[in-house]
């Protein structure tokens, strides 16, 4: 035998001794644990109301899901954005519900949304208020960028709320840190 032929056949038999890394199992997040998490926020819907906008998995059969925020979208619609309480059981994800006619006007949708993303959080627990000032840590990679930027919404620490650059061409999504600090990933 050849010493090519010696050393691949040592390769090829070290290759299949060595154990296999399991791989990580995706699970669907069903539009029923998806209403659950909705209607658990204060907003009672059902699953049928759900529409995915992609399909959503997770590394767990069972993730514990959070609201993160709802904003009307057209017509007795609603954007709800989703994250696992685990980061690293799932993606933040959004979707689409369809609201009934008894929720049809859009005062009705604004004060639903605005019902659920105050859940537990009263006035005197804001620590920014809509158009205040704030810097905005945006992180990624290697990347760290520091942008000034305008609070969109009131806000308690540890809330995501929506801010805009200055100039209000860009907007962000972004956790309260502190009175004047947001911070968000890219």
């Amino acid at each position: 035998m050849t010493r090519f032929g010696l050393i691949s056949a040592l390769i090829f038999m070290a290759a299949m001794a060595c154990p296999a890394a399991p791989l990580q199992a995706h699970v669907s997040i069903t539009t029923v644990q998806i209403a659950a998490a909705i209607s658990g926020a204060g907003m009672q819907i059902s699953a049928d109301q759900v529409n995915l906008l992609s399909d959503v998995v997770a590394t767990t059969p069972l993730p514990v899901l959070v609201v993160e925020s709802m904003q009307p979208w057209g017509d007795r619609r609603m954007k709800v954005r989703l994250s696992c309480a685990a980061s690293e059981h799932c993606l933040p994800f959004i979707v689409m519900v369809r609201l009934g006619q008894q929720g049809g006007s859009q005062p009705a949708i604004a004060a639903a949304s605005a019902e659920v993303l105050r859940a537990g959080t009263d006035s005197k627990s804001y620590v920014v208020r809509a158009g205040a000032p704030a810097t905005l840590l945006l992180d990624g990679g290697h990347v760290h960028i520091r942008i000034a930027v305008v609070c969109l919404e009131n806000g308690a620490a540890g809330q995501t709320i929506r801010v805009a650059s200055k100039d209000r061409r860009q907007t962000y999504m972004a956790k309260v840190i502190d009175q004047s600090v947001l911070r968000a990933s890219l």
